[in-house]
């Protein structure tokens, strides 16, 4: 039953009303480009209908607000606030200013997250590692410039930027093979709803990691966990008491690696005499010395300039979709080494 008192009737309303999302319904209300005639009918006809009207301070903010919404699908990662300052750095004196608002792990706490900046009349919208539906993304992507970070597969209405997370895997298992491991098992993030080749980066890791295994004759060994440092550490503590305990472990994100390590520990094995280990990311305390963790450099910051600038170019109103790809580069710390010969008694 809907409302009947016009006072109560919101947004959302209005977009049940007309069939539409409520960033749709947003647009509309605030004049705003690329609304086509069909929709902005639609919406008209339900706010008519019902009765809507904003309220002034929300007429008050038609217009640019001068704003950019940034979502955060993991505030705990030690990666995203890299690609943040990359941002903030590409617009700094240009007016604008970035409002973070963390997405969570559940496609629809990160669509609610979203809507909230589309409704806060943000002027465009940078979103790390989304896992929304990609359906749903297009439409967002037709109501506000998107730009979108870490999701693999072009989309027709948004601009991505990836990292060329498959070559990176390979960079890492060129490496390890070529140190004499041939046992090398690799640590993945499940890809959820999602579906290739629309995935998130640690899915096109994973894939990059069996193609390259697969090319050098050797056999895949996937645990499929978190990106956190309690999956590094659930999935070390599976492999490395495994009858057959691998040479070596990728894990596909450093914080997962550093869970690694800690199982290493636990187990009283040598990093990287017993096992050596690769991270994802090269966040900075992969660098410390006390953890020198070879690892894959993917420049968060360049990902969150190049996104910004993207962002500030669909503003200016380019329509046509880009996506600009970060080369990757592997960084080798004290973590690796040769494999040693294999010990008679079966162990590592």
């Amino acid at each position: 039953m809907r409302a009947t008192d016009p006072r109560s009737i919101t947004i959302r309303d209005v977009a049940r009303e007309a069939g539409v999302s409520p960033a749709a319904v947003s647009k509309v209300l605030n004049n705003a480009y690329g609304v086509s005639d069909a929709m902005r009918e639609r919406v008209t006809a339900a706010t008519r209908k019902l009765g809507y009207r904003p309220k002034p301070a929300a007429r008050a903010m038609r217009g640019r607000s001068y704003t950019i919404g940034v979502l955060l699908a993991d505030v705990a990662s030690p990666f995203a606030p890299m690609i943040v300052d990359g941002i903030q750095r590409e617009i700094d004196d240009t007016g604008l200013q970035v409002l973070l608002g963390p997405g969570g792990a559940s496609p629809e706490r990160q669509q609610r997250s979203i809507e909230a900046m589309v409704d806060r009349q943000m002027d465009g919208l940078i979103l790390i590692a989304p896992n929304v539906p990609t359906t749903w993304l297009e439409t967002l992507a037709e109501e506000v410039p998107v730009v979108v970070i870490a999701r693999h597969g072009r989309g027709r209405n948004y601009d991505s930027v990836v990292d060329d997370d498959v070559a990176g895997a390979e960079l890492v298992v060129k490496h390890l093979s070529e140190l004499g491991h041939e046992h090398i098992t690799h640590i993945a993030h499940p890809i959820g709803k999602l579906r290739r080749p629309s995935v998130l980066s640690h899915t096109a890791r994973e894939d990059g990691y069996c193609r390259a295994m697969t090319d050098r004759g050797l056999v895949p060994h996937v645990v499929t966990t978190s990106y956190t440092e309690e999956g590094g550490y659930t999935a070390a503590m599976a492999a490395l008491r495994s009858e057959r305990p691998p040479t070596a472990i990728f894990a596909g994100a450093d914080v997962a690696a550093f869970g690694v390590l800690r199982a290493a520990a636990e187990l009283g094995l040598d990093v990287p005499g017993d096992v050596s280990v690769v991270g994802y990311d090269n966040v900075a305390i992969s660098g410390l010395p006390q953890i020198s963790l070879t690892t894959v450099d993917q420049s968060g910051e360049l990902t969150g300039s190049m996104s910004a600038r993207l962002l500030r170019e669909r503003l200016d109103g380019r329509d046509k979709p880009v996506t600009f790809s970060v080369s990757t580069q592997l960084v080798e710390r004290r973590s690796t080494a040769v494999v040693r010969p294999a010990d008679p008694s079966g162990g590592v």
